[in-house]
């Protein structure tokens, strides 16, 4: 990924402080991606979003990940967009550039066709919201938060933050998040759906793993055609949904995972039917 143009005329400085972003491939072929600026409570700055679209462009290409987990270093999952940004003197061009990157960004997470789930270890924030809301699995720290702090800020959640949490939790619990309400404690975003489960404190990321375990049970081309049909099926009607599910399951139909699957599964019923057959 290019760099982001400077769009200021003085981008302010900032330590350096090491690689953003680790990368550690364990023997599943699970990913673990860890957001890895906790002194900014891992807020999103030029080299950390570069580092995140770089990372998911290998993973989707390398057959030896099969899965990611996101997660993030210290106290906290993502405090969003690094606040430096705002201090720049930005023209409305420069400014939809670098907001369309994010943007890519987050949806890249929502179509990688692998399991992506967030361990959400702490506060997630603004754009940091929007990357949990792209994951397929979201798990979290019993003392996670989900905060939409951008109306505190005289904006409003972008990215396809908006438009996903109506898809999550529906118009009605939208409004009232955005509208009235601004943060939700874990259990409280469970409650509403925006989170699939809160685990133990200090579990999230074995947890995650555990999860991930679970979604390679599928094979790789069914998991990635569910995802696909799932994202159609948010906005499609009944009859493009069943004409979409008709032509996926036409092409898994005859891949050799299927084939597979179900000589074993043959095997297993004629080995159960003969083992009754000489019981006394």
């Amino acid at each position: 990924m290019p760099s982001l143009p400077d769009a200021v005329r003085a981008d302010p400085q900032r330590a350096v402080t090491g690689a953003p972003l680790r990368c550690d491939l364990d023997d599943a072929g699970v990913m673990l991606l860890t957001l890895d600026r906790p002194a900014a409570r891992n807020a999103l700055d030029d080299e950390l979003t570069e580092a995140m679209s770089a990372a998911l462009d290998d993973a989707a290409g390398d057959a030896q990940t099969r899965a990611i987990i996101l997660t993030g270093a210290g106290e906290s999952f993502c405090a969003g967009g690094d606040l430096s940004r705002f201090e720049r003197r930005w023209t409305p061009s420069a400014f939809r550039l670098y907001s369309h990157r994010l943007t890519a960004l987050i949806a890249r997470i929502e179509q990688l066709e692998k399991p992506v789930i967030a361990a959400i270890n702490g506060a997630a924030t603004g754009a940091g919201t929007q990357l949990a809301l792209a994951c397929d699995i979201r798990l979290a720290a019993p003392d996670a938060r989900i905060i939409f702090r951008e109306g505190r800020l005289g904006i409003i959640p972008s990215h396809g933050g908006v438009t996903r949490l109506v898809k999550l939790v529906g118009l009605a619990r939208a409004r009232d998040i955005l509208l009235a309400g601004e943060e939700l404690s874990a259990p409280d975003a469970e409650r509403l759906g925006l989170l699939t489960a809160v685990v133990p404190d200090g579990k999230v990321v074995e947890a995650a793993r555990e999860r991930a375990g679970m979604a390679l049970r599928r094979s790789p081309e069914a998991y990635a055609a569910a995802k696909r049909l799932l994202a159609i099926a948010a906005d499609a009607s009944l009859q493009a949904g069943m004409a979409a599910e008709a032509l996926a399951q036409t092409s898994l139909i005859a891949t050799p995972e299927h084939r597979d699957a179900v000589s074993r599964a043959q095997a297993r019923s004629r080995s159960s039917t003969e083992s009754v057959g000489r019981n006394p």
